[in-house]
């Protein structure tokens, strides 16, 4: 049998059933791209996507070995971490197994194969505490967790290999992903749930009394801690354009992907009570260990190197998206 030209062959994404990896699956199925999933379904949702899927483990090198020689990827996009700080400190060996070697066995698995394109899902996680807003690409690299630690981790180790064995990368340091499809068909289902947004409206659904301020003594305008939020469906158009780049030649890219503009806690609690009509009562908590008072990105790299910009950046556009989904899909996925 033949084997399937380069152009055939598919875009192998791992983590692709989570949040993020199932908005750039649809972004990449509706341009015409053949895509694989691979997932072990540990966090993603097997409902939200419809393309091929290899339920395997990043930790299982010979399922790997098997994906790659079975499917033949031209590319990986690289989803599959763990991803709660809090959770990286009270267990900081599972973040170093699943994220740091984890990405070594993939990394090794795509040199066996010959596949030497990755666009790796990062974080601003790896540039800790900042000692100046906005955050640039060119702000020191100190991560305060576990979490931040092993992204960074494996940034170096991408790099290295892109070296060693010419490997071409993009590394997308994103802030605050949130919202949900325009269609309400995918959306962010996490167990247990962490991110501000999907909590506030769950009070708004009814599953909730009230939402947590965790302090309102901040520096800033309103007390309360501000964020740079990103819509998941221009995080999923990031990564393509970033793929499309890194495909045309051998390049090594690391970005920062955010709209430069900040949300205060109150902010977005003041536009989930306008796009629901619910009063979304609130309490003040304690602040939390480790919340910097303000994360916001900087810099244009992303535009300048492969033309991305934010296309749904309004805070109501993404809090309207998020609710939209939840309305209905009060449950999330359901049981998997």
């Amino acid at each position: 049998m033949t084997p399937p030209s380069k152009q055939e062959r598919p875009v192998l994404v791992a983590g692709g059933a989570g949040y993020i990896g199932s908005h750039t699956v649809r972004a990449l199925q509706a341009q015409g791209t053949q895509v694989v999933v691979l997932d072990d379904l540990s966090a993603g949702h097997r409902a939200a996507i419809d393309a091929p899927l290899e339920v395997a483990s990043l930790g299982d090198p010979e399922a790997l070995a098997r994906v790659f020689a079975e499917h033949k990827p031209r590319a990986v996009i690289h989803f599959a971490a763990k991803c709660f700080v809090g959770e990286s400190v009270e267990d900081p060996a599972k973040y170093y197994e699943h994220n740091v070697l984890f990405t070594w066995n993939l990394l090794q698995a795509m040199r066996a194969a010959k596949c030497k394109r990755i666009v790796f899902s990062s974080s601003c996680a790896t540039y800790g505490d900042p000692v100046e807003i906005p955050i640039t690409e060119a702000h020191p690299k100190n991560p305060i967790s576990p979490y931040g630690r092993t992204k960074l981790h494996m940034e170096h180790m991408i790099e290295d290999f892109a070296t060693a064995y010419d490997f071409s990368f993009a590394a997308l340091r994103y802030f605050n992903a949130a919202g949900a499809s325009q269609s309400a068909e995918i959306g962010e289902d996490h167990d247990p749930e962490t991110h501000l947004i999907p909590l506030v409206l769950q009070v708004a659904l009814g599953q909730r009394e009230s939402i947590s301020i965790f302090g309102d003594d901040y520096p800033t305008p309103d007390g309360t801690c501000i964020r740079d939020y990103i819509h998941v469906e221009d995080l999923a158009a990031a990564h393509i354009a970033a793929l499309a780049k890194i495909s045309r030649s051998t390049v090594r890219i690391a970005c920062n992907l955010g709209t430069g503009t900040g949300f205060s806690v109150k902010q977005v609690i003041e536009a989930a009570r306008l796009v629901t009509g619910h009063a979304i009562p609130t309490r003040i908590t304690p602040r939390r260990v480790g919340d910097p008072p303000e994360l916001v990105s900087g810099g244009k790299r992303a535009k300048e190197l492969f033309g991305w910009a934010p296309k749904r950046p309004g805070i109501e556009d993404i809090v309207g998206d998020a609710w939209n989904f939840l309305r209905s899909h009060p449950e999330g996925y359901g049981p998997a």
